[in-house]
């Protein structure tokens, strides 16, 4: 029987799926953030700035779906080993990370959801109206956003740790670790 080198295809497919929708996620959520609403409008438009919050909400649904299906994955198939094997530094790094941004992209779009409809928003995803989780709460919705802001941050330090790593294994130890989670042979 021949050793699992890599992921099998759909997992690492959605890895790259996740990996495109958080980007995008956190580019938006930042620029949102950091300009809110009114400022948002200001630089770019009342219709340009209602785009960019329909996005932000599409993409957190979307990586919900995504990394439920992640997860599915990551259950019914066999995990790789890594060839050569990682030392316990970085086995502990690597699995910490892992879980972590596996929790955080699971909580983060549940939290921004709720945010959403608590504040009275609609949660949209693409073209559809989807309902909300909770009734209006503007005080709970004030203190989910804050929340949701923090978890992005969070994310971002997490994907910064998660991309050094990557880097690491590929430049500097030259192993297989990157063959891993590769779409191409």
């Amino acid at each position: 029987m021949q050793a699992l080198d890599r992921y099998v295809y759909p997992h690492r497919l959605l890895h790259w799926l996740v990996a495109g929708a958080v980007l995008l996620s956190l580019a938006s959520g930042l620029t949102l953030g950091f300009l809110g609403f009114e400022g948002t409008v200001d630089l770019m438009g009342k219709t340009l700035t209602n785009v960019l919050y329909g996005s932000h909400k599409t993409l957190g649904v979307l990586i919900l779906l995504l990394m439920t299906l992640r997860v599915i994955t990551r259950l019914a198939f066999a995990v790789p080993d890594y060839v050569p094997p990682l030392n316990r530094f970085e086995r502990v790094v690597s699995t910490s990370v892992h879980h972590l941004l596996y929790l955080a992209l699971i909580i983060m779009p549940l939290i921004g959801w709720t945010a959403t409809a608590s504040g009275g928003f609609p949660v949209e995803f693409f073209v559809w109206q989807l309902p909300g989780v909770i009734g209006k709460d503007e005080q709970l919705s004030e203190q989910l956003f804050m929340l949701h802001g923090w978890l992005g941050w969070t994310i971002l330090v997490l994907v910064v740790l998660h991309m050094a790593g990557a880097i690491f294994h590929w430049k500097i130890k030259r192993d297989n670790v990157m063959k891993r989670m590769s779409l191409f042979d």
